[in-house]
């Protein structure tokens, strides 16, 4: 068992539920925190453990961002290798789903592709106490525009036309519109199938930012992590699930974190300026580059603007940031040292580099290092 008797996780829950969290991420919430190996990795882990070098143990959970699930899962087995007695659960089950289960109190982080606002940070003090949480950043990806286009694996596409075909205003593949830019393409006289996430999501929220940003006379409603109602989009759940009916739909088109993209769909270079950029970390690296401060965030909060027209060369603006979102104070000590310890290596070189090698992701650049870490350091029991 790994811990299932804890008091705290119990009340976490029940607080979730007061709440009105739905009843079936209070469920997931506690078979996460239920049964399991002590040693989740294997028997790597376990001699590890028996051979000692490290004193940290416990369970820290995390709610959130499917996003950065498949980065997690790299920072998990790193850390976990590294502290053999400590574990971090995470539960993939979207970036708002990860916001409000924070809120009520029932994870000790929470994964986001999108920060905090200043409504859920007032809310979120109940739990974590006067000062609040802390948004900061992890994990920097690419949004993939991607396709299913049988012989085509990339199209140029600007602002105006991707808001157009998501908007049901295009809605076959050799429209004048995607064939203007691309002449040099075959294209099919086939319908276009826009797909959307059905769920709260922060990669619809920085997908919808985009083109609001950069078209918004196209694309009129504002930015929100919920999909326009009124829009006729099939709808599927988290990042896998919109990739998953994309591949499964001949003319379906969608946005997804890059990582979950492989070969079998085709992707659009984005328009930026004069030229056309193909999707990559290092594009995604160099737009967050340009990025600025929230205004009205504390001293150690690292919520952040994005430029979504940025000026240098080669950067890709279709970009989500993805934060870990830490109580500024935890009033379990085990909870603040297991938190601070697993921010630090996410947020380490090693831990950058691991996720960019395994999912494509960007590393942080080394300001926004330096402001994490001091963001974990200023973390305090209370």
């Amino acid at each position: 068992m790994l811990n299932a008797s804890r008091p705290r996780r119990r009340n976490r829950n029940a607080r979730l539920l007061r709440t009105g969290a739905a009843p079936a991420l209070v469920l997931a919430l506690a078979a996460l925190t239920g049964c399991g190996s002590d040693y989740p990795l294997g028997e790597e882990q376990r001699r590890a453990a028996e051979e000692g070098g490290s004193d940290l143990s416990g369970i820290l959970t995390g709610v959130g961002s499917s996003a950065q699930n498949a980065a997690m899962l790299t920072w998990r087995s790193g850390f976990e290798s590294m502290h053999p007695d400590a574990q971090v659960q995470y539960l993939s089950a979207g970036s708002g789903a990860g916001r409000s289960a924070l809120v009520g109190g029932g994870t000790d982080f929470a994964g986001s592709d999108a920060y905090l606002d200043e409504e859920e940070q007032a809310e979120v003090r109940d739990f974590c106490g006067p000062g609040g949480a802390l948004n900061i950043p992890v994990y920097i990806s690419p949004i993939s525009v991607a396709f299913n286009l049988p012989g085509v694996q990339e199209l140029d596409l600007d602002a105006e036309t991707i808001a157009g075909i998501f908007r049901h205003e295009i809605t076959r593949w050799d429209d004048p519109a995607i064939a203007a830019q691309n002449p040099d393409v075959e294209l099919p006289d086939l319908p276009i199938t826009p797909i959307a996430r059905a769920d709260d999501s922060g990669t619809t929220e920085n997908f919808t930012d985009y083109l609001h940003s950069v078209v918004p006379e196209v694309w009129t409603d504002e930015e929100d992590g919920s999909w326009p109602a009124e829009l006729p989009t099939e709808r599927s759940q988290g990042n896998a699930g919109v990739v998953s009916l994309t591949a499964e739909t001949e003319g379906a088109v969608t946005y997804a974190d890059d990582s979950l993209v492989d070969d079998s769909l085709g992707k659009a270079r984005v328009k930026v300026g004069s030229e056309y950029v193909a999707v990559s970390g290092e594009a995604a690296g160099t737009a967050v580059g340009e990025a600025s401060r929230v205004e009205g965030t504390g001293p150690h909060d690292i919520a952040l603007e994005l430029d979504r027209e940025p000026d240098a060369s080669g950067a890709y603006p279709v970009v989500l940031v993805s934060y870990h979102i830490y109580c500024s104070s935890y009033a379990d000590p085990e909870v603040l040292e297991l938190a601070k310890a697993f921010g630090h290596y996410v947020v380490s070189e090693e831990g950058q580099q691991a996720s960019s090698e395994a999912v494509k992701s960007a590393p942080l650049p080394e300001n926004l290092t330096a402001e994490a870490q001091a963001a974990l350091d200023s973390i305090s029991l209370r």
